[in-house]
């Protein structure tokens, strides 16, 4: 393999998805299907293809020389990151990923269980965790980790429902009234739902309210509660706070931490993982019980992250999680040598890039294309004016 091949990604068609978004992206007619995900990477399930073979088989071939020596010894002979373009129009599901720990003892289980992998209810499956990274591609908004309970309480005030919910808020601590309260938005009647919807519905149409603290947060719970009629996770969604991000601006999410993402385009990284627990806005499998048992109660602020350069042309977006590193490129004229000392893939998502090594024909990178570059291999150069391209890397 050269030091560098033109991936072709699959898209993951879910209902949630936009039906403009991605086609936008890539160059390609719109079929009117939502498309909701282009993968990126070597994830058994829906692995990119290079030169006409998965990724994760060319991987499986040649461990040391797709990876490098450095990077088996570190995370086996798997690509240890998920790259994703990420396109919604409404709502996905109420979410938490598993810690390392849980992912392990929750896939052994179901195989012990004789859950079948591709099976609906099957909850788990591989054995990693899935910290990931957002970074918003124009305007996003999301539901992230819990709010303060004080706050929420003020919420619910200005809402002017689920008066004993903001009572608890107040008066218990939050490691007790933060656990006994989702507990109870999953296990809600339909008196606490049409209550929450009808007080959500006249905000659509109140100016007062329009103009308040909570404008923002109480519009996209009215879209929630449009999209998704009689689910719980509404009840649960306003525990959470409620994200909006701008372009180039970048959301991380730990292992634990609830979060929904609402609307928006975005360039997603994750450790190669498919673990997730839902407990509503969905129409999968929802593991409630499984979800609390992994959620982190502790209320907190999102995790914001800026771009920090590197150099006159990368910024990159610091996070704790070793298995992936993003940063976001804006090539000129000039040729950037590329440093291969890890396995990679660039996506450019303006204008057109080109990449060059001595001996190697060259690669062109136009809007929506995406390659993987292999350690060792060489300089590798970059040029791309008005372009802009991510990177998706290991952690260091």
């Amino acid at each position: 393999m050269p030091p560098y091949a033109l991936l072709d990604n699959p898209v993951r068609r879910y209902p949630w998805g936009s039906r403009t978004a991605v086609p936008a992206l890539t160059g390609t007619p719109p079929d009117g299907t939502p498309q909701a995900e282009l993968w990126m990477g070597a994830h058994p399930s829906a692995p990119s293809r290079a030169g006409g073979r998965p990724l994760d088989a060319l991987i499986a071939a040649d461990p040391d020389g797709l990876l490098g020596p450095a990077t088996v010894r570190r995370f086996g002979p798997e690509l240890p990151f998920l790259f994703k373009v990420l396109a919604a129009d409404r709502a996905l599901s109420l979410q938490v990923h598993p810690s390392r720990a849980q992912a392990a003892a929750g896939y052994a289980a179901e195989q012990l269980r004789g859950v079948p992998a591709d099976a609906p209810e099957r909850v788990y499956k591989d054995r990693s965790h899935k910290p990931e990274l957002l970074c918003s591609l124009g305007d996003f908004e999301a539901l992230c980790g819990f709010r303060p309970p004080a706050a929420t309480a003020r919420l619910l005030d200005a809402l002017g429902v689920l008066a004993p919910w903001a009572a608890a808020l107040r008066e218990r601590p939050a490691a007790e009234a933060l656990p006994a309260l989702l507990r109870r938005a999953l296990a809600a009647g339909e008196p606490e739902l049409a209550e929450v919807t009808a007080a959500l519905g006249r905000t659509a149409t109140a100016s007062a309210t329009a103009d308040g603290p909570y404008a923002e947060a109480f519009a996209a719970y009215a879209r929630l509660a449009d999209e998704y009629p009689g689910d719980r996770g509404l009840l649960a969604a306003l525990l959470l706070n409620h994200v909006r991000l701008g372009a180039g601006q970048a959301l991380y999410l730990a292992a634990g931490v609830p979060h929904a993402y609402l609307r928006g385009v975005g360039v997603e990284l994750m450790a190669n993982s498919d673990n997730v627990l839902r407990c509503g806005l969905t129409g999968k499998h929802v593991d409630a019980a499984g979800l609390l048992a992994v959620t982190d109660f502790r209320a907190a602020g999102p995790v914001l992250l800026d771009a920090r350069p590197l150099n006159a042309v990368e910024a990159e977006f610091p996070s704790p999680a070793g298995e992936f590193r993003l940063s976001r490129l804006h090539p000129s004229a000039v040729p950037v040598r590329v440093e291969l000392p890890t396995p990679q893939i660039l996506l450019c998502t303006a204008g057109r890039a080109r990449l060059h090594a001595p001996g190697h024909p060259g690669l062109d990178l136009p809007r929506g294309a995406a390659a993987y570059l292999r350690p060792g291999a060489g300089p590798v150069e970059l040029t791309g004016p008005g372009a802009e391209l991510f990177r998706a890397t290991t952690g260091r």
